[in-house]
């Protein structure tokens, strides 16, 4: 029988994986069970953090490279919003015993700054002692995609972003970060996200049914 605690279950993977599609699906699913439960994002999640949202994305898209921000730049700003939407958001959801569901957080960081542009491990993770507090999600899905299916998917998105215009080389490296991020974790699921929707929601909600004594 479910018992109110707070719990932080994180999405994590590359672009057209499915993991907004999946959270949603999560979220809908706690409640129609009733649990006090939220849905959120990274970067965003808060109003101030969705500005610092935007600003990450208009400088993406600049057409002179030169007015491009440098990757510690883009870095900070990734952890200012991160540090709004913990503050604001996460930290307070938790201490009134809320699920909270979030599409993409630290792992995206490590997978995206640290691995892909070679940001200095130890700089992320400083900031992240202060901002943190030793916050962690309770439970991480990373969502396994071929990129074929990744790249049909986004083919056929109305609205793109910065993260929907890298390359597919980029996608793999930052899929195998991820894959990589994940091994030997007990709280870690790798799910295969390539084709059947319907079956892999299935097994999100039994998993997290499971940790959560949802009958």
């Amino acid at each position: 029988m479910y018992k109110k605690k707070p719990f932080f279950i994180v999405f994590e993977g590359i672009e057209g994986c499915g993991k907004s599609y999946q959270s949603q699906k999560l979220f809908n699913f706690l409640k129609k069970k009733k649990i006090p439960s939220i849905l959120t994002r990274e970067p965003g999640g808060t109003k101030s953090a969705e500005l610092i949202r935007n600003l990450i994305l208009e400088d993406y898209f600049k057409k002179n490279k030169k007015e491009k921000f440098d990757k510690y730049t883009d870095t900070l700003l990734y952890l200012a919003a991160r540090n709004e939407h913990v503050k604001t958001k996460i930290k307070p959801a938790l201490k009134k015993k809320m699920v909270i569901i979030c599409d993409r957080f630290i792992d995206s960081t490590i997978a995206y700054q640290v691995l892909g542009k070679k940001v200095k491990a130890n700089f992320i993770q400083n900031i992240h002692k202060t901002i943190l507090d030793g916050l962690k999600p309770n439970l991480t899905f990373i969502l396994k995609v071929s990129l074929k299916s990744s790249k049909i998917r986004l083919s056929k998105r109305k609205v793109k972003n910065r993260y929907d215009k890298f390359s597919q080389s980029f996608y793999n490296n930052a899929q195998k970060s991820f894959l990589k991020i994940a091994k030997n974790k007990k709280n870690y699921f790798v799910l295969d996200s390539s084709s059947d929707n319907d079956l892999l929601e299935k097994r999100i909600s039994k998993i997290v049914s499971k940790y959560l004594s949802i009958k």
